[in-house]
């Protein structure tokens, strides 16, 4: 993977983003110790919408999804942000370039936040419908980190992780030089596609099992940021399937055995 070297206004803005992520982790902490904690976890939805209207949770359910997307996803983009900047350094508009493809890769993220809750809706109202699923949510649980973990395995995931990866060549297919503002906007966008469909199972577990548990979240964070930065990231991914693959297995068998 070809990089560039980054000169020293550059690590400064290394520094400047994960400083930013920083201050949103300490938000989330402050968020897990508000009330409104349980806006951004699904168990807690039927809850929510028989109590508020529906623009008031979305809203909350989305700030929170927000605040997570920064903390968690934007420093793993920071080699992204980084090479762009150095590409695009000899314009004195640089920072702005740079600030547009923040912005179209967090909006892009917050748009897969409002599709999240609009999911989360249809399936509250599903297992309001059946008194069964209620008593076994379990099923779902389970049903969900199979799902991620056969998605671990998928050609889709390993398309979209290889993007993420090469952040050079990303830069260099995404960046002309021509119509400044409206590339460097798309090339956000374009990167929080992929980057979406390489970790929207691991977010979609995350919301069912670590929203608003910090420790939980910030594990989820290390796992996508070795899938997308480390040397070896790219082999992990299979064994980390393996390992939701077994332990919703597990889940199954365990609830089964119960039952019988």
């Amino acid at each position: 993977m070809r990089s560039l070297s980054l000169g020293p206004g550059h690590r400064q803005l290394a520094f400047l983003l994960l400083s930013i992520s920083a201050l949103a982790w300490l938000a989330l902490w402050h968020w897990g110790e508000s009330p409104y904690l349980h806006y951004i976890h699904h168990a807690h939805l039927p809850a929510i919408c028989s109590a508020h209207g529906a623009l008031f949770d979305g809203t909350v359910f989305v700030a929170g999804w927000a605040v997570m997307t920064v903390a968690m996803m934007l420093p793993t983009s920071t080699p992204l942000i980084g090479i762009f900047s150095t590409v695009a350094r000899s314009r004195r508009d640089w920072p702005g370039l740079v600030s547009l493809v923040v912005a179209g890769y967090l909006v892009t993220w917050i748009a897969a936040g409002i599709l999240a809750y609009g999911g989360a809706l249809l399936l509250s109202e599903g297992l309001a419908q059946s008194a069964w699923l209620i008593k076994n949510d379990w099923i779902l649980n389970a049903a969900i980190l199979l799902g991620a973990g056969a998605y671990q395995f998928s050609s889709l995931k390993y398309r979209c992780l290889d993007k993420c990866r090469s952040p050079f060549t990303f830069v260099m297919e995404h960046w002309t030089g021509t119509d400044h503002a409206r590339q460097s906007l798309w090339l956000g966008v374009h990167h929080g596609l992929f980057c979406i469909g390489c970790c929207w199972t691991l977010m979609m577990l995350m919301l069912l099992i670590g929203a608003g548990n910090l420790g939980w979240m910030l594990l989820f964070g290390i796992l996508m940021a070795i899938e997308k930065n480390v040397s070896w990231g790219r082999q992990f991914s299979k064994p980390l399937g393996i390992v939701l693959l077994m332990s919703g297995a597990l889940l199954l068998l365990s609830r089964m055995t119960i039952s019988i």
